[in-house]
């Protein structure tokens, strides 16, 4: 369980940092990358313990390393959909606004 709280502390620290890096983080809360990394890592971290990674020689790091990755990776796909497609829907509501 200290491993899992690692990834899900780490992924989260991630989670804010990839908020605070992007142009458009005013398009969507603060919490929402955090979420979707630790949401991502944790079910990753679930699935590589139950397929028995964890007790492998050799291969003890994947449930500590790759959720990690994974869960940020997830959460800069969703900053980068997110923050662009919500650019567009506030850009074309505010030309719809300013045409009437």
């Amino acid at each position: 369980m200290l491993s899992l709280t690692i990834v899900v502390l780490a992924t989260a620290a991630g989670g804010f940092i990839v908020w605070a890096n992007d142009k458009r983080h005013a398009k969507y809360g603060a919490v929402l990358p955090a979420g979707i990394a630790v949401g991502v890592a944790a079910l990753a971290w679930i699935i590589l313990m139950a397929a028995g990674f964890g007790y492998l020689p050799g291969l003890t790091w994947l449930p500590w390393v790759l959720p990690m990755v994974l869960g940020i990776a997830a959460a800069v796909g969703a900053v980068v959909y997110l923050g662009r497609t919500r650019a567009r829907h506030d850009m074309e509501r505010l030309t719809a606004i300013l045409r009437r």
